[in-house]
């Protein structure tokens, strides 16, 4: 008997928690900017949700399919009822055709990942030698600065290409520089003639990474051999590396760490403009297998975020440390998140919202 008033207990639990989550919900979740004219450039379609649950909602991360699509979000905590929205660029620039491109939008609500969709026809250009082409530096032409790795799985090695043309009258040998152990590139041929067309292969190797989750790297582009770099030269590649839990046998499954973390948002309360605060946040490991805390993944310099234990045994338990300072900040309310990123199969990423006020 005891041992079903547990169970109904733990279910009793968990539907109260689910009850207490945050909700996304879409206008739409599709778009068609039907026909497209490729020499009009850029074109670009807003997606509004609002938060229909009942905790706050934070949007951590949003990935397009292609480094074609843009996207750029609402990064504050949204509290329920309120709106945010999801903007998404495409760029048609050397893309003929009809197109289709997924947008993954990872967040803390009941749905943590929901998939938007724009499609459309572009209508090429009908002249002009450097029409696929978008960036030009020092006579080089770029598809591209921004190199979108996507999602890579810990272990594995993700490739992309860059297509290039030379636009002027000489010879350009062009080279990547600045490139970190886990990155290489590679330019074919590895001298241009005048209009002639090349690639660069960049390769990420997440085995020689030593960082999880989003990674984004600047490097430089040299023409024959030159050592001075600008921001004109300057190309960023974006890479997201995440654990794989596709291959887990159902007994690994059963043995997988649980993490659990019962308070979710931390409220500083009111504290003055120049001062210090620190709060702490329990971590419970509810599974077998040891716990690993991969990362914590904060993009605010008002906030400090580390872990007194980055594994956690079975049954053991650890703090996540949030250090505040609020030097430069006026007198506001403040709303921020940071991510925790994770081994566990079923809670690789889970949100903490932290709140202040700052007032004299």
């Amino acid at each position: 008997m005891k041992k079903y008033n547990l169970l109904f207990v733990c279910l009793l639990f968990s539907l109260v928690a689910m009850s207490q989550k945050a909700g996304i919900a879409f206008d739409v979740k599709s778009h068609d900017f039907g026909k497209i004219k490729e020499e009009d450039g850029k074109v670009t379609y807003i997606f509004n949700f609002v938060n229909n649950g009942k905790g706050p909602l934070a949007v951590h991360r949003v990935q397009a399919s292609c480094g074609c699509t843009t996207p750029t979000w609402t990064k504050e905590p949204i509290e329920p009822g309120k709106k945010g929205s999801i903007t998404v660029t495409y760029n048609p620039t050397g893309r003929p055709g009809t197109f289709t491109k997924n947008i993954t939008v990872y967040s803390n609500a009941l749905d943590e990942q929901i998939t938007l969709t724009i499609h459309g026809e572009v209508i090429p250009k009908q002249s002009g030698d450097n029409s696929a082409y978008t960036f030009i530096v020092s006579g080089l032409a770029l598809r591209s600065k921004i190199i979108q790795m996507n999602n890579v799985d810990k272990g594995r090695a993700q490739t992309r290409v860059l297509d290039i043309q030379n636009t002027t009258k000489g010879v350009l040998r062009p080279s990547i520089e600045n490139l970190p152990s886990y990155l290489t590139a590679t330019v074919l041929p590895e001298t241009l003639k005048p209009d002639e067309d090349g690639k660069i292969t960049f390769t990420f190797n997440s085995k020689n990474c030593n960082q999880w989750g989003p990674v984004s790297d600047e490097v430089y582009l040299s023409l024959n051999g030159s050592k001075r770099f600008t921001d004109d030269s300057k190309i960023i590649v974006v890479s997201n590396i995440v654990e794989d839990f596709s291959k887990l046998t159902l007994d690994q499954k059963h043995k997988s760490p649980v993490i659990e973390i019962p308070v979710r948002e931390l409220d500083f309360g009111t504290v003055k403009p120049g001062s210090k605060k620190s709060g702490k946040l329990k971590v419970i490991n509810k599974g077998v297998n040891t716990l690993e805390i991969r990362r914590l993944i904060n993009n605010n310099k008002e906030l400090l975020v580390k872990t007194s234990k980055g594994s956690i045994g079975s049954a053991k338990k650890s703090d996540i440390i949030v250090n505040l300072n609020t030097k430069n900040l006026t007198e506001a309310e403040y709303k921020k998140s940071f991510t925790v990123q994770t081994n566990d199969p079923e809670n690789s990423f889970i949100i903490i919202v932290v709140s202040w006020i700052v007032k004299k």
